[in-house]
């Protein structure tokens, strides 16, 4: 398509022309032209695969182009690293994040602008700085703490401190709001907006297309690695802009049966799970999952659902509790280890799919058998069969639409959405009697996140008990039968969908209700 034309003849923030990029037989971008703004927050949306990361790895310096030209500020500049981009004072809050888990939340925001070889002549002003910025932007995070044992939730929170503690002029985020409140979210909304009022110019990489309508100026669409259209925010609609990314029209409403709810599939009582350093995560949980029924966890990341997910999934050992699967009951004196949980029919689709869900070194095929390598099916003993693996890969991949359907193809190379839906298939198709999913359309897109919803409800609707992890509020609604709130390691409500609102809920998780 043609350049994006200027809106006010203003010399832009960032132009990008004729940008190209392959990856082996994988063409991620096509001849890509986008214009910035400056003083603009600019939505770039698309399917998971259209592009976007790249083309902004590729403004971060993290890629080069194989063609095309990036102007800053009307100049022309070569990025061909991250410390490039930098220098042209761009910085990229990632989807997947970019911290030491060994140092502090300090040490990692100064990582790279520390101000002198003597750091501990420079660490008291930085940390004043901090504590600034989490005062003012409402983005409280222990400066002293370790960045490996902070949430998720907070772990975003280091970044978005960090992009702000180098003070940009040009900020990329990339799906920052995946792990935040309403409120949060909407907190951050705040923060964009005033970063805009001081002539900042913010990159906006969402597949939420309620954030693009809500804070950006102008918007950019892209699909299949071409860009489609741009849009004035103002001047479009969700359901334009969801046509322009997957190229067909999208159905509003998700096709659910009434719940048909058998017998208890798993029961968890008086569970309580300590982390490494002996802190309790998980405070006398008890519930019921039945089959045929989508359970809900709602809560702020950081809270103790992802400690709870993982002593249920036999990854962490619990204090204290009892957990019956099938006939079996789970305590601390008998834990069961993950493969023993997939024996009875347990399958787990884990929060951090890059840490705990593939391989991302590793091909779509490894990832695709990982856990189940041992299945006779795939071979015996150590030797696999590769051939049978690649085709098993292969229908995975067409019955779940990863792209590209690649068995061979290292999985890093593959977009969020697409590692997602690998992970996905690899333990639904296992036909589980109880499926745990850990934030299960995190950083997928429109027609990913449609697609997600659906197998969901189809397990569910074969008689699977499905225990849902999800900080979108949205999500919890929309899938859930029943709904159970965490906050502080508890479940501090029990309550049916209906009886319940993105409000409530939010209020809940904050621990305000």
């Amino acid at each position: 398509m043609p350049p994006d034309p200027l809106a006010n003849g203003q010399t832009p923030a960032v132009e990008l022309r004729g940008i190209d990029k392959r990856f082996g037989t994988v063409h991620a971008n096509r001849a890509v032209d986008l214009t910035v703004q400056r003083g603009h927050i600019h939505g770039l949306i698309g399917e998971n695969g259209a592009g976007k990361s790249t083309l902004m790895s590729i403004l971060y310096g993290f890629y080069t182009a194989d063609a095309g030209e990036i102007r800053i500020g009307g100049v022309p500049v070569s990025i061909a690293e991250s410390k490039d981009a930098i220098e042209a004072g761009i910085e990229m809050v990632h989807q997947h994040f970019m911290l030491v888990e060994t140092m502090t939340v300090l040490e990692n925001v100064i990582l790279g602008a520390e101000g002198g070889a003597l750091l501990s002549r420079h660490l008291p002003a930085a940390r004043d700085r901090l504590k600034t910025f989490s005062r003012d932007y409402g983005l409280d995070v222990d400066p002293d703490a370790i960045v490996g044992d902070l949430p998720v939730g907070a772990q975003q929170r280091v970044e978005i401190l960090k992009a702000l503690y180098r003070g940009a002029e040009i900020l990329i985020l990339d799906e920052p709001t995946g792990v935040l409140t309403p409120q949060e979210a909407t907190d951050l909304f705040r923060i964009l907006a005033a970063l805009r009022t001081q002539g900042k110019t913010v990159i906006l990489v969402t597949h939420k297309l309620r954030e693009i309508m809500a804070i950006t100026d102008r918007v950019s669409v892209m699909r299949a690695g071409q860009m489609v259209g741009h849009r004035d925010t103002s001047a479009t609609s969700p359901e334009e802009l969801g046509e322009l990314m997957i190229g067909r029209k999208l159905a509003n409403r998700l096709d659910k049966a009434p719940v048909r709810i058998g017998a208890v599939a798993m029961d968890v009582s008086g569970l309580s799970v300590r982390d490494a350093m002996g802190v309790e995560r998980v405070k006398n949980v008890s519930f019921t999952l039945r089959q045929g029924e989508i359970v809900g966890i709602a809560g702020v990341s950081g809270n103790g659902q992802n400690e709870l997910m993982e002593a249920l999934a036999g990854m962490r050992r619990f204090a204290a509790g009892t957990v019956r699967l099938g006939e079996a009951d789970i305590t601390p004196a008998r834990p069961l280890a993950p493969d023993a949980l997939r024996a009875l029919g347990m399958a787990h689709v884990p929060e951090d799919r890059l840490r705990t869900g593939l391989l991302p070194s590793f091909a779509a095929r490894e990832s695709a058998i990982l856990g189940y390598h041992n299945d006779p099916a795939y071979g015996r003993g150590p030797l696999l069969d590769w051939g049978v693996i690649d085709r098993h890969t292969a229908t995975l991949m067409q019955r779940y639409e990863v792209k590209p359907p690649l068995p061979k193809l290292r999985g890093s190379l593959f977009s969020g959405g697409n590692q997602q839906k690998l992970i996905m298939a690899r333990e639904m198709e296992r036909d589980p009697k109880v499926l745990m999913v850990g934030q299960p359309t995190r950083g997928v897109d429109i027609g990913g996140i449609d697609f997600i919803h659906r197998q969901l409800v189809a397990m569910r609707d074969r008689g699977c008990a499905v225990l849902l992890v999800s900080v979108e509020l949205d999500e919890i609604l929309r899938l859930s039968d029943r709904i159970l709130v965490m906050f502080d390691g508890r479940i501090v409500g029990d309550l049916l969908p209906e009886a319940a609102d993105e409000r409530q809920l939010g209020l809940m998780m904050a621990g305000a209700n």
